[in-house]
């Protein structure tokens, strides 16, 4: 059955969730990366968007105009893990409850995942285009300033997706685990090679 995620997100909705499930998104994501993350966190200037139950996009879009609203041309996900240092603390002060991005996220953000109930999960790479089509309308821009990549679009979607969960709400870390499991792997297939190569100086 396709799992379908609503904002507002409660924590009921996705404390069954685990790293692997693949999910969809309706209702209100808005784009936020790195500099929307340091005037927050290091700056201390409040969000100009409610992000409570809502979804946050790693994300630096392509938008053109149209009369006097906005369409999205394309919003492929950013790496995620240059957030690392800051979203700890921005789950904590925003009450965001799902973070999408490309590639996986550390520690810090898999703890406070599973202390506030949150989700990190990743857009497939290279499908910005597709990801546009998933956005039906782009209710709102804040942070203007900071340039179109930076600036918080505020979109509305449907079925946005697939997202794959890459860290649920228990803390569990896909990309983690998968570090991991290659590390236990590597070293006796690096012997191994050695073994066999060892004729070459």
């Amino acid at each position: 059955m396709k799992r379908i995620l609503t904002t507002p997100i409660r924590d009921d909705d996705i404390e069954d969730l685990r790293v692997g499930d693949v999910v969809y998104l309706n209702g209100r994501i808005v784009t936020c990366r790195d500099v929307g993350h340091r005037r927050l966190i290091e700056l201390g200037r409040a969000l100009p968007v409610d992000l409570r139950g809502l979804a946050i996009f790693h994300a630096g879009p392509i938008v053109a105009g149209d009369g006097d609203r906005w369409r999205m041309i394309s919003v492929g996900p950013t790496t995620s893990m240059r957030m690392e240092a800051y979203e700890d603390r921005f789950i904590a002060q925003t009450g965001v409850k799902l973070i999408v991005g490309k590639g996986g996220m550390g520690e810090k953000t898999a703890a406070a995942c599973a202390r506030h109930k949150a989700l990190h999960a990743v857009f497939p790479g290279g499908c910005a285009v597709l990801a546009a089509t998933e956005v039906q309308d782009i209710e709102s821009v804040h942070w203007e300033d900071l340039g179109m990549p930076e600036a918080l679009w505020v979109c509305r979607v449907k079925e946005f997706g697939p997202l794959i969960v890459s860290i649920d709400a228990t803390g569990a870390n896909l990309f983690a685990a998968n570090r991991a499991r290659f590390e236990e792997k590597k070293a006796p297939l690096v012997e191994e090679i050695g073994r066999q190569v060892r004729f070459i100086k």
